[in-house]
């Protein structure tokens, strides 16, 4: 009876042990567990730390103070998911691979933040394509100069050298480290042992830490999700219009840290050095046959922004365009009624025009040679006043992709004798350039004139003496008050611009001369009363909005020398007047003004041909048949195309 109460009590303190051994043994999964979300924090503590302060600083100080903008709200979470999966990936790597790469990504990281802050400071933009292109093109001497140009007691004083601070306390630390690191690990070790044996509330204290960062960890990915998927998505495209057309989405990808920055600008540089090769393997085989020098001065200018509904030679309620208005009635300027753009982004109409690529031919624009270059080889010399596409330190992702093909060195040399070197905050500049290169004029000239037109913001593309309608002048209720002021000035640039344009008339009146105008496209401007200025690329193209952004005036004035000698050039002008016609075309109406021929001018493209195609389908980006839509539109309404008619 002595036996069965002894094997009971060894059987239970067998179990109690057994019991107790699973829980501590669980105790020590769930605090290794709780710990792991800390291993990439202590084995990168210094990376950790110092980044997160270099990349936040960075985001800060580039931040532009303008009214109405707003930064982007998660910044800090993207920042802290960043940092925080490469030291994950960094407590992966043995430790004198993790010493390396933690240099290296040191190097790139304060190099980056400083010319970021540095370019922000001085040029007030961060690091964009553009920048990285001249960069590019800088020799050594170059840079030194500019180095004792630029850096100055005020540039270490703004936040390049905030980011220097950071940097220095940074390098102070990890001389420090050896010292002090085991110290802290001592301090650490006692304060375990003291909570281990501390009562349960205070034990769970140890694991609250790596909970903390899970949980922050989890909630910045989630935070940080939606940009961090634009970012690869806008990193995955095959061409740099593409790009450009993906940063006018409103999902679209916000690079808040240097390092993106600088990535994308080599991606953008790496897209554009693509086709800058197939043009210039393109240049290489162009020829002309033969040139009759048909029009001794033909002048190309092209607007910005033009709402077809907005100028008085189309109807317009108000006197927008008095002169040109003039013109017609005299008989020297012919209007043509249909014309579209293929685009409505300056950069693809860009590529568009000056290719003699047509939308729907098979390759690419970049497969084709550019009319200037087979102009400049027939024998015309060719100038190109720009008030918009030349490099600067500012210059937008847009202006960089519309204009990379014109600044080329080799294909600008290919292209054009004279160009600017200046950009203006009005047209009037450019005017100025026109005769400041007039001394370089030949017996045959092509001359390209770009302006700003009507570009957004409306208000600074005319000077206060030119504002000739105001707010009160709109009588459209449904419009709030900033909206009729907005609308006003962009009725003020539009009279503005025809000032402009008349000026660059007058300055080929007494030669044997043939101006054409057109914009590049159409702007968004409160028409039907609708709440939108600018243009919606994101949104499905209806008859609505083919009217106002891709409608524009296009016009062709000639001088009186020139009409009274080529009676047939004006047959054919005033003939082709109603025909539909779209911008992407208008090089090869150019090759047959002057009179050029050669392997790449189809006839067929030519809107004063008699071989002009006019089924073409006029295809807006490359996806609406802007024909077809009008069409149905018409049908809707009864045959009227304007809601207003």
């Amino acid at each position: 009876m002595n036996i069965k109460p002894s094997l009971s009590t060894n059987g239970t303190d067998e179990s109690a042990r057994q019991n107790r051994w699973r829980g501590t043994s669980i105790r020590r999964l769930l605090a290794k567990a709780a710990m792991l979300p800390l291993r990439p924090i202590t084995a990168n503590p210094l990376f950790f730390i110092f980044m997160l302060a270099v990349g936040y600083a960075a985001f800060r100080l580039t931040l532009p103070d303008r009214k109405g903008f707003e930064p982007y709200a998660f910044a800090a979470h993207e920042l802290f998911a960043d940092v925080y999966m490469a030291c994950a990936v960094l407590a992966m790597l043995p430790l004198w691979l993790r010493r390396v790469t933690r240099a290296a990504i040191y190097a790139v990281v304060y190099s980056t933040a400083v010319a970021d802050l540095y370019c922000f400071v001085k040029f007030g933009a961060t690091l964009n394509p553009t920048m990285i292109l001249l960069a590019g093109e800088t020799n050594s001497g170059e840079a030194t100069e500019f180095l004792d140009t630029y850096l100055t007691a005020d540039v270490l004083l703004s936040g390049v050298g905030i980011v220097l601070a950071i940097m220095l306390a940074h390098i102070c630390c990890n001389i420090a480290a050896p010292i002090l690191r085991p110290r802290i690990s001592c301090v650490a070790e006692q304060l375990n042992e003291k909570l281990s044996h501390a009562n349960m509330p205070w034990q769970l204290m140890r694991y609250v830490p790596g909970l903390l960062v899970a949980v922050l960890f989890v909630v910045s990915i989630i935070c940080s999700w939606e940009n961090k998927t634009a970012t690869a998505r806008l990193m995955s495209y095959e061409n740099i219009g593409s790009v450009e057309h993906e940063l006018t989405r409103k999902d679209k990808a916000t690079l808040y840290h240097p390092v993106y920055r600088l990535w994308f600008s080599i991606y953008a540089n790496r897209l554009t050095a693509r086709q800058l090769d197939r043009l210039i393997e393109t240049t290489r085989h162009l020829t002309v046959d033969s040139c009759s020098f048909r029009s001794p001065d033909i002048v190309f200018i092209i607007g910005e922004s033009y709402n077809r509904s907005h100028s008085q030679l189309y109807g317009y309620d108000k006197p927008t365009a008095p002169r040109q208005q003039e013109r017609m009635e005299r008989g020297e300027l012919t209007r043509f009624d249909d014309v579209v753009s293929s685009w409505n982004l300056t950069s693809f109409v860009f590529k568009h025009v000056f290719s003699l690529y047509a939308v729907g031919d098979s390759g690419e624009w970049c497969d084709y040679p550019l009319f200037p270059e087979v102009f400049r080889q027939a024998g015309y010399n060719v100038t190109f006043v720009t008030n918009q596409f030349l490099p600067q330190a500012k210059e937008a992702v847009y202006d960089f992709s519309g204009g990379f093909f014109l600044n080329n060195p080799v294909l600008s040399a290919a292209q054009f004798d004279a160009r600017n070197v200046s950009l203006h905050d009005l047209d009037r500049g450019v005017l100025d350039d026109l005769d400041s290169l007039d001394s370089r004029r030949k017996e045959a000239n092509l001359t390209i004139v770009h302006l700003k037109g009507q570009h957004s913001t409306y208000r600074e593309r005319y000077p206060l003496s030119h504002k000739k309608w105001l707010a009160r002048d709109y009588k459209r209720p449904r419009l709030k008050g900033r909206e009729r002021w907005i609308l006003s000035d962009y009725d003020n640039a539009t009279l503005y611009n025809d000032s402009i344009v008349d000026e660059v008339i007058r300055r080929f009146e007494d030669r044997d001369a043939i101006v054409i105008y057109m914009p590049d496209h159409g702007e968004e401007c409160f028409d039907d009363d609708i709440h939108v200025s600018g243009r919606l690329h994101s949104a499905a193209i209806d008859y609505r909005l083919a009217r106002e952004e891709f409608e524009i005036p296009f016009w062709i004035w000639c001088s009186r020398s020139y009409a009274a000698a080529r009676p047939d050039v004006i047959r054919r002008i005033r003939e082709a007047s109603s025909r539909p016609f779209m911008t992407d075309r208008v090089g090869h109406m150019l090759l047959w003004l002057g009179g050029i021929a050669c392997p790449d001018y189809r006839s067929e493209l030519n809107i004063l041909s008699d071989d002009y195609d006019t089924e073409r389908r006029r295809t807006l980006k490359n996806t609406a048949d802007y024909d077809r839509l009008r069409d149905d539109y018409r049908k809707k309404q009864g045959g009227k195309t304007n809601v207003n008619e």
